[in-house]
């Protein structure tokens, strides 16, 4: 899963024609061998052995199912074929199902059915009972987002010590995690919650996560139902009808990491991509894509006998649908003197999109409508992949950190961080569609955390660029002599990234 693409149509163009004069200290390194033996064919090998897993799976490669242990058993066999050191690093995480779609319904005065999305990690259930709205909703809306409906437990009626009640809530502010354990705090039995109404928030509310179960079954609605909902109450007591039906329980699954032979292990360079799948389906492009081209990298770089100066740890992640967790263990799991010796992070997560635009995240904040940056060093991390499609005579384009990728905790850990994605379920633009190719109007991916997401879901073109791409960046960070910061004074500050500012945590909205 991966980020949205923040940038203008004057930015496309000027990413294609002006040669990127970037702030790095690091060193150029020849590349060409390892390009050259990061073949698309051999991607395509280690993708065609993950379908074929998940054909034998029930369709899925999701972490705490049998296809995501055959995957991982996969990777792990090839990388200690390879000659790495391979570990596993096994983890319990709240396993989550939604069994079939939530529903809501007016039951009086006017019994009326809407369109619902049940929230990520919802309770189960079937609740009948009264809506009462938060008391701080924010209708009309206003033009930027401004609501803190159900931020604080005052906000709530408190419910009846007797009869089933749901809360209405409106979206803004804070977490949805934090609005709904408000509700539950507030004794409420079910909660509805809707768009806040701004621009761009006025659609179903959907692609949304808790984080941790819920005691009581949540869903999500469209603004404009939301707004007639409490209209409705303002006239008398309105009933609804919610249900939903989840299963959400602790099951293990791991990540596997595997150390290169070689290298100074004070500077560990960590390489990541996912290796779980959506449980709809395959995941061969998300993220079959980054897992075998970092696979691929991994094993040419022992062929062609490369000595690495910083250590390679590859790093294949579980449980990131479920809300980065896998790679969120692993950086929560290293003491102090270890996280002090990771050098720098490389994310690759979706490079194989079908529509795929080269974006490239956004480490010095430049193109961040708020100029926000990633740590120290991200920047320089930004400029070797700008650098590099600059010299091919490629484009490439910025997209903002915004948490839905594995880069996330090493963020919030300071650790510098970088990498690649073709693009997910956003629209090609038309200045993207005149660079790039492809179709304007259509989505990068339009089988994103869809059963569709199969073999025929790749371009290999993408996999060709991108992987290249990787390729030069893993070894250019492996090889090089040079740190991130010689150059660094000449750099005007920007502010840093935290993981408050983070919308989503992985796929999902939290807020």
């Amino acid at each position: 899963m991966q980020g949205r693409a923040m940038l203008a149509a004057g930015a496309v163009v000027a990413a294609m024609l002006v040669p990127v004069s970037a702030a790095s200290a690091v060193d150029d390194v020849n590349t060409n061998k390892l390009r050259k033996a990061v073949t698309v064919g051999n991607i395509l090998t280690h993708e065609r052995v993950l379908q074929r897993i998940a054909n034998n799976n029930d369709g899925t490669r999701a972490s705490g199912t049998p296809g995501f242990e055959a995957s991982a058993d996969y990777v792990k066999k090839k990388l200690k074929k390879a000659g790495y050191k391979v570990s596993e690093q096994k983890f319990e995480f709240p396993f989550y199902q939604e069994v079939s779609p939530a529903t809501l319904a007016q039951v009086s005065p006017t019994p009326t059915p809407y369109e619902v999305a049940t929230l990520d990690y919802s309770g189960s259930g079937d609740v009948t009972g009264a809506l009462v709205p938060t008391t701080n909703l924010v209708i009309p809306a206003t033009e930027t987002p401004s609501s803190a409906s159900g931020c604080a437990v005052a906000d709530f009626v408190p419910a009846s010590a007797t009869e089933p009640e749901v809360a209405l809530i409106q979206r803004g502010t804070c977490a949805f995690a934090d609005k709904v354990a408000n509700a539950v705090a507030a004794g409420y039995d079910a909660a509805v919650i809707f768009n806040e109404g701004n621009p761009g928030r006025t659609e179903l509310l959907t692609g949304v996560t808790l984080g941790d179960p819920a005691a009581i079954p949540v869903v999500g609605i469209s603004y404009d139902d939301g707004v007639a909902l409490y209209q409705a109450t303002q006239s008398g007591p309105v009933s609804v009808a919610v249900s939903t039906d989840t299963i959400t329980e602790m099951r293990t699954t791991k990540n596997i990491i595997a150390d290169s032979p070689k290298g100074n292990r004070n500077k560990t360079v960590v390489v990541g991509a996912h290796l779980d799948s959506v449980l709809a389906g395959a995941g061969i492009n998300d993220n079959g894509s980054g897992t075998s081209v970092i696979l691929e990298t991994a094993i040419q770089m022992q062929k062609l006998k490369i000595k690495p100066r910083q250590q390679v740890r590859f790093a294949f992640w579980g449980a990131e649908e479920s809300g980065l967790l896998g790679s969120t263990h692993y950086v929560d799991s290293l003491s102090n003197p270890k996280l002090s010796k990771i050098y720098a992070n490389l994310n690759f997560d979706m490079v194989g999109s079908p529509n795929y635009v080269r974006f490239v995240y956004d480490g010095d904040g430049s193109d961040d409508p708020n100029g926000l940056a990633g740590p120290p060093g991200s920047a320089q991390i930004e400029s070797i992949f700008e650098n590099y499609f600059a010299g091919q005579g490629l484009a490439s384009s910025p997209t903002s950190f915004d948490g839905r990728s594995d880069y996330g905790p090493f963020i919030a850990a300071g650790i510098p961080a970088g990498g690649l994605f073709s693009g997910a379920e956003g629209i090609k633009t038309e200045a993207e569609a005149a660079v790039y190719g492809g179709t304007a109007g259509a989505p990068y991916d339009s089988c994103y955390h869809q059963a569709c997401d199969d073999m025929n879901n790749l371009s290999t073109a993408a996999l060709f660029e991108l992987g290249d791409a990787t390729a030069h960046a893993v070894m250019t960070l492996a090889m090089t002599k040079s740190g991130f910061f010689e150059d660094g004074s000449r750099m005007a500050p920007r502010p840093q990234i935290s993981v408050d500012d983070f919308p989503y945590s992985g796929s999902s909205l939290v807020r």
